[in-house]
């Protein structure tokens, strides 16, 4: 069994790891919660969210259930902190976790080159300032955001009322002119049930923000992370 702590800040698609440990034989994703108040997509919120006051009494929390890896899985409370920032945020984590550790904005960033891309659209929930965010880590690790859509979802909890027809349709409004993938962050949207529909209508690899949060973890926890049903990425 590969354990991987999934921190996850508030309450909205959480239920995806769980549902991920039906998909992937032998794992195991315990979600420890960060944070129990609104997750507002504001970048001083964001930075708040992904502070080390805040993430290390939750790593603590995970050290105590021996797991293999641990994950921060919210891309907007990390990318805030930009490339440099991401990984000192890590480094907090893994340090009071005892365990090889990441994030979901990492993840991203380590999937793209895995499948030997360089060139992504993005579409975003957030704002245009925060989802400038993502963009701008993304560039500064060497990858060509070929176009950002972005649709204003207030918080967390909103985008975790969003559907399976929300993710598609906003898929296929993306700009994927001379894109190679399209990337869909936010752990807050329910994604991991719509991978196989979203990479048969777009036709290019789809990276979603729980897929690639748990493809990370398991990799660092000594998993091959191959599994059915999970996109290009689960594949490769």
């Amino acid at each position: 069994m590969h354990t991987v702590a999934i921190l996850y800040p508030g309450h909205s698609a959480e239920d995806e790891f769980p549902a991920l440990e039906e998909l992937i034989p032998n794992t195991s994703f315990p979600v420890i919660h960060t944070w129990e108040g609104s997750t507002d997509h504001d970048v001083e919120a964001l930075l708040a969210l992904g502070s080390r006051a805040n993430l290390v009494p939750s790593a603590e929390k995970a050290r105590s259930l021996s797991p293999d890896a641990a994950m921060w899985a919210c891309t907007s409370g990390s990318f805030v902190y930009g490339s440099e920032g991401c990984r000192e945020q890590a480094g907090w984590i893994q340090e009071a976790a005892g365990v090889p550790s990441s994030s979901t904005s990492l993840a991203f960033v380590q999937a793209v080159h895995h499948l030997g891309l360089s060139r992504v659209a993005v579409a975003a929930t957030y704002p245009e300032d925060v989802a400038s965010h993502f963009a701008r880590l993304l560039e500064q690790d060497g990858i060509t955001v070929t176009a950002l859509s972005t649709y204003d979802v207030p918080s967390g909890e909103d985008a975790g009322l969003l559907d399976e027809e929300w993710v598609l349709e906003t898929a296929r409004a993306a700009d994927l002119t001379g894109a190679e993938c399209l990337l869909i962050p936010d752990t807050a949207l329910h994604t991991v049930a719509a991978l196989p529909r979203l990479e048969e209508i777009l036709g290019v690899p789809v990276l979603t923000a729980n897929q690639v949060t748990a493809w990370q973890g398991l990799r660092l926890a000594g998993h091959p992370a191959r599994a059915e049903g999970l996109g290009t990425l689960f594949s490769h």
